[in-house]
């Protein structure tokens, strides 16, 4: 280990600063969402059996609502522009916006150029957990999926084809796309219920027992027309492992609440990013 310098100390004391303050970004109107939620009905509801995956389409200014409806599972969420899958969801950018976590009146951002809010979360019935004495969170916006490939790796050399991923590329072929088109469009997800962190002496990813339970759930808001793609992550609660049959896993529901007719009076779904995308070049 390198020796440390006179002034190592100093170093390590130097305060933070937040790199992306969010003060200056569209506020969602959740006063008024939540006044169009009280008066929506289900239009439509999906079951995503247990270590699969199942697509799920939401308009522009309708609700979709992931629940657990037997017992807590984890699940992984990919979101694209249902007219444009090119657009899709940026875990990245909504890390760095708000946080390793997401919760109620967080946004789910679309990757670059497009970069606007694609979902809005107004309701959570896991907001009461907070940090805990581990550092764990709920609703991720950290782990990447689990996949085939690094399980090939870290098993030394097992093929399982319930990983998140191939879940979701399954999913994505049964709504037409080619095989390896559908892989490539799998992307890091939200993962759904799930409690996670990173260790405070090495930085490692973690997760632990999700806190759900029967009947939890989260609510979005669509801000743009949506394809989305849920699995229910073979590691159900993800308080063991994944990647494996082993551990118990169950169903997860998606449904989807249309508001009534002018219930969203003043509300437009948000435009495209504004920047001209010259980068600075001449030609």
């Amino acid at each position: 280990m390198t020796r440390p310098p006179e002034d190592a100390d100093a170093r390590r004391t130097v305060a933070p600063v937040i790199c992306y303050p969010t003060v200056t970004l569209p506020q969602p109107d959740l006063a008024l969402y939540a006044r169009a939620r009280a008066q929506a009905r289900v239009v439509a509801q999906v079951t995503v059996p247990a270590r699969e995956a199942a697509t799920f389409r939401v308009r522009a200014g309708q609700f979709f609502r992931i629940s657990c409806p037997e017992a807590s599972q984890v699940g992984d969420l990919n979101l694209f522009n249902a007219q444009n899958p090119d657009e899709r969801f940026f875990s990245g950018k909504t890390r760095a916006l708000h946080g390793t976590h997401v919760s109620t009146g967080a946004r789910l951002w679309s990757n670059l150029p497009h970069l606007r809010p694609m979902a809005t979360i107004i309701a959570d019935t896991l907001d009461w957990y907070g940090t805990d004495a581990f550092g764990g969170r709920v609703h991720d916006v950290i782990g990447t999926r689990c996949d085939p490939h690094t399980h090939f790796l870290l098993s030394g050399g097992e093929s399982y084809h319930h990983c998140c991923h191939s879940n979701l590329t399954r999913a994505l072929v049964g709504e037409g796309y080619p095989r390896e088109a559908a892989e490539r469009m799998v992307h890091d997800v939200l993962n759904v219920f799930m409690c996670t962190g990173f260790t405070a002496d090495t930085g490692q990813y973690f997760m632990k027992a999700s806190p759900a339970r029967r009947g939890d759930a989260i609510e979005f808001f669509a801000e743009i027309d949506l394809l989305g793609v849920l699995s229910a992550c073979p590691g159900g609660d993800c308080s063991t492992e994944h990647s494996s049959d082993a551990a118990p896993c169950h169903p997860l529901l998606v449904e989807v609440l249309a508001a009534e007719a002018g219930a969203l009076a003043g509300w437009a779904s948000p435009p495209v990013n504004g920047y001209e995308r010259t980068h600075g070049l001449t030609i």
